[in-house]
């Protein structure tokens, strides 16, 4: 079984330095492994595997506040107008990151950055190729690990990276639920993390980041980020979303096909589909939850919409659309570097993703019916609707 205090002291013996911030996030990292010990039913290996990677962004966290303490002009780095990239789970948010990523006058984060943070790149830049060539190994030798990976889920090894493990620093990322069974953990995602606590844990890793670098927006990708839009506007009071919006009934289906094969790489048996499919329907209708009360809101206007559709019919024009969205021009040189990325990367290009909602017990007019308040919200048609119009 895994144990939260072993973790923290692993972490802090590596770091050298006790945890800092262990009055806010502690509960967290307690949370979570209660959860994989009671319902996850990882095998040892399994089990060795999560301890690690848990450890290791424990690590990164400590290793953090002791830059900022050797360093504290790395706290007044500001971060200013961040724009958070996200939408549902599965809604094009990594094929519209890239999209951002043809722009220069925004800093994403990068594939290596996630999982090496240290040292911060401004501090020593003679690590970064090292870095780079470390996180290529480390992609090529997790690659078998889940099947077809290279068709689930568009990632380079110096490509754009989305805030998944910058939410793991704090044991406060959604995406614990598709990498392990933890309904326990979840429930208390939902109802008791404190994402503004999480949120500042994450603003300090951007700015260890920005230190030493030329001042540039961070455009932040992670459909978790719907979970918390009023936590990220305490942290970043000048913060703007740029939202994507797809036939949710189709998302659902290709997240828990993701979430199979990634519950499946840490287990000796494959995951349960049906559970799987239990589990995401109730996983996606928080973030729909999320989303229309924030767009109810004081501050709904604080996103931009974007319909997945027209953005793969004509990125470049709903990129357009969404620099307006975000009161900044549209530099032709953008807009063709958009469509050069698109041309070259088409649907397909690295494998075939089939998924039917079917196979994890789930029908599809039910979940459109569950998920009608969202679509009709939103004027979100169905999938084969949304690609006809397109056409």
């Amino acid at each position: 079984m895994l144990d939260a205090d072993a973790i923290r002291r692993e972490a802090e013996q590596r770091e050298g330095r006790e945890d800092a911030d262990a009055a806010s996030l502690q509960d967290n990292l307690r949370a979570l492994v209660a959860s994989i010990n009671a319902d996850s039913g990882l095998p040892d290996w399994g089990e060795a595997i999560t301890h690690n990677g848990l450890v290791d962004r424990f690590a990164d966290r400590l290793a953090a506040q002791r830059w900022v303490t050797d360093y504290p002009e790395i706290a007044a780095e500001v971060i200013d107008r961040p724009v958070f990239l996200t939408g549902l789970p599965r809604s094009g948010t990594t094929f519209f990151q890239y999209l951002f990523d043809r722009d220069d006058r925004f800093r994403l984060i990068r594939t290596w950055e996630a999982i090496t943070p240290q040292p911060p790149p401004g501090f020593d830049p003679a690590s970064v190729q090292q870095r780079k060539r470390e996180e290529a190994e480390r992609r090529a030798a997790a690659r078998p690990m889940v099947e077809g990976f290279d068709a689930l889920h568009l990632m380079d090894a110096d490509g754009p990276e989305e805030c998944h493990a910058f939410m793991e620093h704090a044991s406060a990322a959604a995406g614990f639920h598709n990498l392990l069974d933890v309904p326990g953990y979840f429930d208390y995602l939902r109802d008791d993390l404190d994402f503004t606590a999480a949120y500042a844990v994450h603003k300090r890793q951007l700015q260890l980041l920005q230190w030493r670098t030329p001042a540039c927006r961070w455009a932040l990708k992670y459909p978790a980020h719907v979970l918390a839009m009023d936590a990220i506007l305490r942290v970043h009071p000048s913060a703007s979303f740029v939202m994507t919006h797809r036939d949710p009934v189709q998302t659902l289906a290709s997240l828990c096909k993701l979430t199979h094969l990634l519950r499946s790489a840490r287990c000796d048996t494959p995951a349960e589909p049906a559970r799987v499919g239990r589990q995401m329907r109730a996983f996606m209708r928080l973030h729909i939850d999320r989303i229309l009360a924030f767009a109810r809101g004081a501050d709904a206007n604080r996103v931009v919409h974007v319909d997945y559709y027209r953005l793969l019919d004509d990125p470049a024009g709903a990129m357009r659309e969404v620099h307006a969205g975000l009161g900044i021009d549209s530099p032709q040189a953008v807009r063709d570097a958009v469509a050069r990325w698109h041309r070259d990367n088409p649907k397909g290009a690295r494998g075939a993703n089939p998924y039917a909602l079917e196979e994890y017990g789930l029908v599809a007019e039910e979940v459109a019916e569950d998920y009608g308040d969202y679509m009709d919200f939103f004027d979100i048609p169905r999938e084969a609707v949304g690609l006809a119009r397109g056409s």
